[in-house]
């Protein structure tokens, strides 16, 4: 069956470049029914490379390099996409359906700029296939088959980590569409109204699935890396966090394009933006340039390919916009007092973080080059990131007051006053009753102006009480996207600077007191699992109101002859009791075994606040869509 698959993927590739060349031409129906047939193939074909994973084919070598009999069938599956090559066999398959869910949807009544959108969508797939099938082929055969294969890497089987890739390249891909929208508004000269209404859906259904599959990596880190923290600023991280951002401003430019017909250029700029530092973090992941636990570790020649495609597709799509941008309408005229103004300077700020990101991820590597070694982590992102990130905040909540067009500087004055009152009490409890830093009493007071600002502008919009449940979904997306990112700030706050963390070395029986928790060592046990053996810790934890069971283990996969260490949870309603279990040691001639244990207060409330920002991504989606009226094309 691999070889169908990979004839059927040789087809897609075949049908893609002629997509991409009839689309340019303009034949709108004959690229859309390639574009569908194309994804039909690559769906064929990437179901025969799970089928291999499933049936345990060892002559298969991706699935001899990256499978076991003994393996959990869940993870048979994931592994199909878990590792480079069955990774970007499932990049091309997005890069298809996005493809082919345009031909089937589009609806903007200008053909020729439908035709040319499915046709830049073509090459992209045809640039990703070509990739796949001439330098990462996951076709390829053994002979002689091995008996066993190697198994996934034991950091990768785990629920999360089964479904994180397919949400990650639902957001990184979906961008590729955003990005072929703005390369045929450009050569037809419109970004306009009808342009963006469309840009505005592609990029909703791109940035709700990437906020998913960033949440998902980043609470696997949480729980199984077993170091208590939920972000690290690892450079995979960074590379799924640049394009977020980037879609972030995309997604608030858009609306000005589509309400006010203002910020073509820009707004377009932005959706060639994000596809670019989408293909830049597969560069990143898949070019062994950077270390990361995230990251596929593959041989320099085929990130340099990658590094070529990113050049190629930016190139193209930077110098079609220096020769169009010029011609474009700007729009009705705005003022800095007014939405327009607000959006934009939250628009500049976005940029300049993603700006700050790129380049606490990549100046290590600027700095080897130069013959020098310099890390960068956690202290450079506080000092630098975080300040912009609180001035985007700052701004959220005034974007969605003011009015369109036009100055308002009372209005202005309202929120200022607000907000400063606002922080002063903060400030104020901080150093009184909450005895927290003032940091993090001002951090408390501007998640707390994001969700009041959100509710404030939610009763606004209703008018009256009755009226709130009628609002478009549109508003009701709005609303929940800034009340998921005001209960992020709120819990990140706490979090950061309420965890309490202890190394306890105990013996059997043995108990220490963390965070008014005492924690006993009831025995440690040897278990067997399908493919790992482990030992496990059973820890009783107490304080005055709750008892909870906490079974921390450190496995061993012999197939891959690798450790890793199994997190123990418990829920108290008001943040994480979190064990880690390290190794044994001897203290006094006493047999003692090691545990890292922390209490992260609130840790669920900034994963709910990530969720609903995913949430209104998705209900943004939702409405029914106007046809449009035919425009001239």
């Amino acid at each position: 069956m691999i070889e169908a698959g990979h004839f059927a993927a040789f087809l897609a590739l075949a049908l893609s470049l002629a997509q991409g060349v009839l689309g340019l031409r303009g034949e709108r129906r004959t690229a859309g029914l390639l574009a569908v047939t194309a994804f039909g193939l690559m769906g064929l074909s990437f179901l025969t490379i799970v089928n291999a994973f499933v049936m345990s084919d060892f002559s298969v070598t991706l699935v001899a390099n990256n499978s076991h009999t003994l393996k959990p069938m869940v993870y048979k599956i994931a592994g199909a996409w878990g590792n480079h090559e069955g990774s970007m066999a499932m990049w091309c398959l997005v890069t298809l359906g996005f493809g082919a869910a345009a031909a089937a949807m589009m609806r903007t009544g200008r053909e020729l700029f439908e035709a040319r959108a499915l046709g830049v969508q073509g090459l992209l797939a045809t640039g990703a296939l070509a990739y796949l099938l001439l330098a990462s082929s996951p076709y390829l055969r053994l002979d002689p088959a091995p008996f066993q294969g190697a198994g996934l890497n034991p950091l990768l089987q785990d629920p999360a980590l089964a479904i994180h890739p397919p949400m990650l390249y639902l957001g990184y891909v979906g961008y590729s569409f955003v990005f072929a929208l703005a390369a045929a508004g450009l050569m037809e000269g419109r970004i306009d109204r009808v342009w963006a209404k469309e840009a505005r859906v592609w990029s909703l259904a791109a940035f709700g699935p990437l906020t998913f599959g960033i949440a998902l990596g980043s609470y696997w880190a949480y729980y199984e890396l077993g170091w208590g923290g939920w972000w690290f600023w690892d450079p995979v991280e960074n590379a799924s966090l640049m394009p977020w951002l980037i879609g972030a401003a995309l997604l608030h430019s858009v609306v000005v394009t589509e309400k006010r017909e203002g910020f073509a250029a820009w707004t377009a700029l932005l959706a060639v933006l994000a596809f670019l530092f989408s293909i830049l973090g597969a560069f990143l992941v898949r070019s062994g340039v950077l270390t990361s636990v995230h990251a596929f570790a593959v041989d320099p020649e085929r990130g340099t390919l990658l590094l070529i495609g990113l050049l190629v597709y930016g190139g193209f799509a930077l110098g079609l916009f220096a020769l169009r941008a010029p011609k474009l309408e700007g729009g009705k005229a705005w003022t800095l007092l007014s939405r327009e103004g607000a959006l934009m300077a939250n628009n500049v700020v976005l940029i300049v973080a993603a700006l700050t990101v790129l380049l606490g991820t990549l100046f290590p590597l600027i700095a080897e080059a130069f013959g020098r070694t310099i890390s960068v982590g956690e202290p450079y992102f506080n000092l630098t990131f975080v300040p912009i990130l609180v001035l985007i905040l700052i701004l959220l909540p005034i974007v969605q007051a003011w009015a369109w067009g036009k100055a308002d500087l009372k209005g202005w004055l309202r929120w200022a006053a607000s907000g400063a009152g606002l922080v002063l009490l903060f400030v104020l409890l901080g150093v009184g009753p909450l005895d927290i830093p003032a940091g993090a009493a001002f951090g408390l007071a501007v998640g707390v102006w994001l969700v009041g600002g959100a509710l404030w502008e939610l009763k606004r919009r209703a008018i009256t009480p009755g009226r709130v449940f009628k609002l478009p979904l549109r508003v009701w997306s709005m609303t929940l996207a800034h009340v998921g990112l005001g209960l992020f700030v709120i819990g990140a706050v706490v979090e950061t600077t309420g965890r309490y963390e202890a190394t306890l070395a105990l013996p059997e029986g043995g108990s220490g007191e963390v965070a008014g928790w005492t924690i006993t060592l009831d025995e440690i046990r040897s278990i067997e699992g399908p493919n790992w053996y482990a030992d496990r810790a059973v820890l009783t934890a107490r304080n005055a109101n709750q008892t909870a069971t906490l079974t921390p283990m450190k496995r061993f996969y012999p197939a891959a002859a690798m450790p890793t260490t199994e997190t123990a949870i418990h829920k108290t309603g008001t943040g994480d009791l979190y064990a880690a279990l390290g190794e044994q040691r001897d203290v006094d001639g006493e047999a003692r075994w090691v545990f890292r244990v922390y209490f992260n207060p609130l840790v669920d409330l900034l994963y709910a606040g990530v969720v609903l920002i995913g949430l209104a991504g998705l209900i943004g989606l939702w409405p029914s869509r106007r046809a449009a009226k035919p425009a001239e094309a």
